[in-house]
């Protein structure tokens, strides 16, 4: 129960900021903080209960305008440092990070009269690496062989990096930059960047003799003592998968609050894949090859050359088996063929089961990798020590040098094992339908490159379920997921099914604040639906200049670039020069080009795909009509939901109302969520797709949609 000292703390920081910030009382506001308030009570069995389980967890939907932030800050900040917790406030997006840091928390601390401090936790690869900088300013931007000799990845840098990197030494030595890249003043190159930072596998930590001045230590150290820290979903779920507290605080000892925390179960997925493209992985092991030839002659000591050469024939044998493999996928039953070379398919294994003859190279190469494994970890063990002045002979920068070299070939040869582990020990026979267990999702992607094809295996889970309830739920000291989109079809079963959350925890659905009578959602008459795409494109072709006012701002949304360029090329010319067409520019450009037409009396069309149907703010004029080109479904062959709807339908149930329909409900409401930015905005919303008025899920999905004016004509 929340305590009657926590109550007033609470209730001052918010009347503080209020009054500070001259804004309203909002009643889903008030409903969201207490939410949290007495379900963060709840820490460390702060409370008595029948249930084990003493870990708060809370899933919050809070409609747009509800100002989420202010509630999760102002009930969060007093229970976690009066159980001196420390709260990690981790986002999807940059840009959320930057509100946050920037004007959110600043704000908050001003008006609340909380006394707190944050900070930002960036990943490794964000700060520059001082070790590295300084040899390539030593051999003069020469070849070194910490350089991940990885072909897929970025380029060495080029002589024209040198004066950037003597420049970017010369402020870290007069203190003016703080070796964070998104401190620089200028744009950096990927290929520029990434050779003077590291990674986990690469880095010496506290052996490194920059240690005491590096970056990524400092602002590390920092977050130990912070109360609040602004990160991203996809460095928490790193710190978790470490076994926590390797980046951020232990879990025991932190309150996570998730916003955008619908994204998180596909975080947690891509975090936890696993994937392998034959050709680069063979080349990068003809490299190391050649790698450890220059470290056996270089280091010139007995055991460290013995390790080596003995590591070169082991990457020889890995090559010939990565060959082999190539060799064997062509011949696979059912292997697809690219159509041109903008073509990329694949082949799903059903239930993820492999073809023994395909099982059978995963095992041989699982024991390769798994070799090369020990044996790189036993080289690096031992350069270890050569750091530490305990093998004579060697000098400690060479080791230091060279630990980071084997440290790359390390990490990539952890991930290849984890690929070809998993496909050897692959189901080769089809198990019991009834199964609980979710299966893995295997495929191959194949794809055109140049004359040849290249082949990508990848290995996912298709829930995230198992991954949350291992490493986060009952870790963590408390929880909190939130967003404008947690619930599908007005439930949290989605939100359940995916992120396995127990259902022990608290659900609430807070209310938007906003009028949506003030907006119109139209389903248009049409002779057609996207059941006949090349029927549906042309109607559009035909309707959109009928349908949008060309001197307003709109956004149309489509769900399949193909349609987009197709709807784009039927459109009169006149028509094509008022759009800005996703692909011409990056989305910041796209977003700001359109705002300047606004502001100078034009108007201004922008034809998105997926990523301009969610956080994407355009309040008032900006946006006065969302035109959504049909229902979001997920892409019909996507591995990851085919293989999610293949389990359902073997368990006798049906996998397009319980996985595609509930998807496509919240993909739905997310794009007409960007319509209505602020309590005075207006316009309208048209759906052109006559399935919400013609098929039995039509109803749920409208059910489901904000209670906008509805005209079906």
């Amino acid at each position: 129960m929340l305590s009657e000292e926590s109550k007033e703390e609470i209730r001052q920081a918010y009347n503080g900021l209020l009054e500070g910030k001259r804004l309203s009382p909002r009643w889903g506001q008030r409903q969201m903080i207490a939410e949290i308030a007495n379900s963060l009570a709840r820490m460390d069995g702060a409370v008595d209960s029948d249930d084990d389980n003493t870990t708060p967890q809370v899933a919050i939907e809070a409609g747009t305008g509800t100002g989420k932030t202010i509630a999760y800050t102002v009930a969060a900040i007093p229970l976690a440092r009066a159980r001196d917790k420390t709260l990690v406030i981790s986002t999807a997006t940059i840009a959320l990070q930057e509100q946050l840091v920037m004007k959110d928390l600043p704000d908050i601390r001003r008006h609340s009269g909380l006394a707190f401090d944050f900070v930002l936790a960036k990943g490794r690869r964000r700060y520059i690496c001082l070790s590295r900088l300084d040899r390539l300013l030593a051999s003069g931007g020469a070849d070194d062989p910490v350089i991940p000799l990885y072909p897929d990845e970025v380029s060495a840098p080029g002589q024209d990096a040198l004066p950037v990197y003597q420049t970017m030494a010369e402020s870290l030595g007069r203190g003016e930059w703080d070796g964070d890249r998104d401190a620089w003043p200028e744009e950096v190159s990927n290929d520029t960047w990434f050779s003077v930072t590291t990674d986990h596998s690469q880095c010496s930590g506290r052996r490194c003799p920059n240690v005491g001045q590096c970056s990524f230590f400092k602002a590390r150290d920092a977050l130990q003592h912070a109360d609040v820290i602004v990160t991203n979903h996809d460095l928490v779920l790193s710190d978790l998968a470490l076994g926590g507290g390797a980046i951020l605080t232990p879990p025991q000892d932190t309150v996570y609050i998730f916003d955008e925390g619908h994204h998180l179960p596909a975080k947690a997925l891509n975090h936890f894949s696993a994937f392998c493209r034959l050709s680069s992985t063979r080349q990068w092991a003809e490299e190391c090859q050649q790698q450890l030839a220059q470290g056996a002659s270089t280091l010139a000591v007995a055991e460290l050359t013995e390790a080596m050469e003995k590591l070169r024939s082991r990457f020889a044998a890995t090559a010939e088996e990565l060959e082999a493999a190539n060799a064997l996928l062509p011949a696979l039953d059912g292997m697809p063929e690219p159509r041109d070379a903008n073509d990329t398919v694949h082949l799903r294994f059903e239930m993820g089961e492999i073809p023994p003859a395909l099982a059978q190279q995963a095992e041989r190469l699982a024991q390769q990798f798994g070799q090369l494994h020990e044996r790189l970890g036993r080289l690096e063990n031992r350069l270890e020590d050569a750091m530490d002045g305990e093998v004579q002979g060697i000098d400690s920068a060479d080791a230091e040098a060279w630990y980071a070299a084997v440290g790359a070939m390390l990490g990539r040869a952890e991930g290849n094992l984890a690929l070809w582990a998993d496909y050897a020990a692959a189901p080769t026979e089809q198990a019991p339908a009834d199964t609980e267990v979710a299966p893995t999702a295997r495929w191959i992607n194949v794809i055109p490159a140049g004359n040849s094809i290249a082949y990508e295996l990848r290995s996912s889970p298709v829930l995230a379920a198992d991954i949350l309830t291992e490493h986060l739920w009952p870790q963590a000291a408390g929880v909190v997921a939130t967003s404008a989109t947690m619930t599908a079809l007005n439930s949290f079963e989605r939100f359940i099914l995916h992120s396995g959350m127990p259902r022990t925890g608290s659900f609430k659905v807070v209310p938007s604040p906003f009028d949506h009578q003030q907006a119109e959602l139209r389903i248009p008459a049409m002779d057609c639906d996207p059941g006949n795409p090349e029927a549906h494109t042309q109607c559009l072709v035909e309707q959109l200049p009928h349908w949008l006012d060309p001197g307003e701002g709109s956004l149309v949304l489509f769900s399949s670039r193909r349609q987009l360029n197709d709807v784009y090329q039927g459109l009169p010319g006149e028509w094509r020069d008022r759009i800005l067409l996703q692909g011409d520019y990056s989305k910041h450009e796209i977003l700001r080009r359109h705002r300047e037409r606004i502001d100078s009396g034009d108007g201004s069309l922008i034809f998105g795909l997926a990523s301009f149907a969610e956080g994407v703010d355009l309040p008032g004029d900006y946006c006065r009509h969302v035109l959504i080109a049909k229902v979001p479904f997920a892409v019909p062959d996507s591995p990851l939901e085919a293989a999610l709807s293949e389990w359902v339908e073997r368990r006798g149930r049906n996998a397009f109302m319980e996985i595609t329909v509930p998807d496509a409900a919240l993909r739905l409401v997310q794009a007409c969520g960007r319509l209505l930015r602020t309590e005075t905005d207006s316009g309208r919303v048209t759906v052109c797709d006559r399935r919400l008025v013609t098929r039995r899920y039509g109803k749920s999905l409208l059910e489901a949609l904000p209670p906008f004016r509805l005209t079906i004509e």
